[in-house]
């Protein structure tokens, strides 16, 4: 038997979402409470997708922050949580990131999701440190929200999903690029295809990896004195 000093480490794996906030918001008079997320602030190209997500019921098992999940539990989640859920999803194009910024492109986008809801909730929670301007109700930043709020995770699974197949569309029609399987994020395969190919429509003029490309590329086509 292997001593103390030889057993390995115990590792804190993180609780999985609740529903305690839903409740303490339903305590204080809420009923329909909405859960917003994002997916895609950081990648180089592509859109980023807000969702926002109402359960009429209890929520189903096995949410989690999307990016603790897999392609396949978010895939096995996605319709399950449409069938059971308020769910409202806007995307901010490249192009108006590169117009507004992120921030406001993502804060934008957070608003106008759950002014689009079918259902008008009375209590809203965003996941991050933020509120977005224009909410109709009242509501609660949550730092680390889709770790922590069922309704938070399911809208961080249904942008995630959302904006995955957005960007498998894209990479079947730029192949060059490899966007299928990285959604567009600062991987060493999507740095080695913007040295060679340039950035593409698709990308994030504003970002500074982009932007730097773009201004070599223009230096290299500009005649020599």
């Amino acid at each position: 038997m292997p001593s103390p000093a030889e057993s390995p480490p115990l590792i804190d794996l993180p609780s999985p979402p609740s529903d305690r906030i839903e409740k303490r918001a339903r305590r204080r008079g809420a009923k329909l409470i909405a859960g917003v997320d994002e997916a895609g602030r950081g990648p180089l190209a592509g859109p980023v997708v807000v969702a926002a997500v109402i359960f009429d019921g209890r929520a189903p098992k096995g949410l989690d922050d999307s990016k603790r999940l897999t392609a396949a539990d978010r895939e096995r989640l996605y319709p399950i949580i449409l069938e059971r859920a308020a769910v409202s999803v806007v995307t901010a194009s490249r192009a108006r990131i590169d117009r507004m910024n992120i921030l406001r492109a993502s804060l934008w986008g957070m608003t106008r999701a759950v002014l689009g809801l079918p259902r008008s909730p009375d209590y809203v929670l965003v996941d991050g440190n933020m509120l977005p301007p224009g909410l109709p109700c009242p509501a609660e930043a949550v730092i680390g929200g889709d770790g922590l709020s069922v309704s938070i995770a399911a809208a961080s699974i249904v942008a995630k999903v959302t904006r995955d197949r957005l960007m498998e569309a894209v990479g079947r029609a730029y192949p060059d690029y490899g966007f299928d399987s990285h959604k567009g994020y600062s991987t060493a395969g999507h740095f080695a295809a913007l040295r060679e190919f340039g950035p593409c429509i698709h990308h994030r003029q504003s970002f500074a990896p982009v932007r730097e490309r773009r201004s070599q590329l223009t230096l290299a086509l500009e005649p020599g004195e």
